[in-house]
């Protein structure tokens, strides 16, 4: 018995259909699950009012009545106490300083990458990625035998002759930027290097028959075309800066205080988990500014191509 055409085509879209929308539909039940409900955990805890150490429910029922309780006077403390002020200034800051730095490195980096001959860029993007093959925390760690007083840097400038006393790196902003810049180089890297290599050589060729120098080739079409690999770079650098906690507790001092080792300090310090609930959810809300931003980009040109 011949099935019709038509009854074919139906189920072989329903087949697609289904198909696409499993593709689709695990990771966003993946970012659901991971994501949106712990963030909405977090967040109730944070509006949440106490009872000792009992957290009370939002909504409550009571003589045909329902009644809604939000606590918002952690996020009025948070705005107006200095401490959590500066820290979230701070940690926006040095994420900045570290994106640029990061930016200032890797682009040429990225750009002798992909000019580099084909058969020598497998080696390179191994070269970059080898910091992934060993622990974080033991990478961070090792700059505190590079940079400490007596460590490897100050032996050896006084060996050299260069200075008589110590030159006190650890615990400064010099260290902790350090630090940033060597763990997240990478995140920069690669985007920038699958912007460039895809790059149309034409383009080039042609701004140099039409009478531009090197240099101007390179700002009026390299950089342009290579500006989504840019801040696709941008953002994976800034965002994870934002709420970095290992890199200030090993390599910071008092003077770089930033967020993420203030929210240690409320969770399992100060045991205040509301407190605490109310700078993870603000912290969060700053993050989502810049990956507004960035969506916002992508749907304006079209998205990132080559990343």
């Amino acid at each position: 018995m011949d099935i019709p055409n038509s009854l074919r085509r139906s189920a072989h879209a329903l087949t697609h259909d289904w198909g696409r929308r499993t593709v689709i539909g695990i990771p966003y039940l993946f970012l659901f699950v991971l994501f949106t409900v712990p963030f909405l955990v977090v967040l109730k805890l944070s509006v949440s009012e106490t009872d000792g150490i009992r957290f009370l429910d939002l909504l409550s029922y009571a003589d045909g009545v329902v009644h809604l309780k939000i606590k918002l006077s952690n996020y009025l403390f948070l705005g107006s106490d200095p401490l959590y002020v500066e820290t979230y200034w701070s940690s926006i800051k040095f994420a900045g300083i570290n994106t640029l730095i990061c930016l200032a490195i890797g682009y040429p980096f990225a750009y002798f990458m992909a000019r580099s001959p084909a058969n020598r860029r497998p080696a390179l993007l191994m070269l970059v990625s080898l910091p992934f093959w060993t622990s974080y925390l033991l990478r961070v760690y090792a700059w505190k035998g590079l940079l400490d007083d007596q460590g490897v840097f100050n032996n050896v400038l006084i060996w050299l002759h260069l200075i008589h006393q110590p030159i006190r790196m650890m615990h400064t902003a010099f260290s902790m930027t350090i630090g940033m810049v060597y763990a997240y180089l990478p995140f920069m890297i690669l985007p920038l290097y699958a912007n460039l290599v895809k790059m149309d050589l034409r383009l080039l060729e042609a701004a140099q028959d039409l009478g531009a120098t090197p240099w101007q080739t390179f700002w009026l079409v390299t950089v342009p075309l290579s500006k989504n690999g840019i801040i696709a770079g941008a953002m994976l650098v800034f965002i994870p800066s934002m709420g970095e906690y290992v890199i200030p507790e090993l390599l910071g001092g008092p003077s770089t205080l930033m967020i993420g080792r203030v929210l240690w300090d409320e969770f399992f310090s100060n045991n205040d988990w509301a407190m605490a609930s109310a700078v993870a959810v603000s912290m969060v809300m700053l993050i989502l500014v810049p990956l507004a931003i960035f969506y916002r980009y992508r749907a304006d040109t079209g998205g990132v191509r080559g990343v």
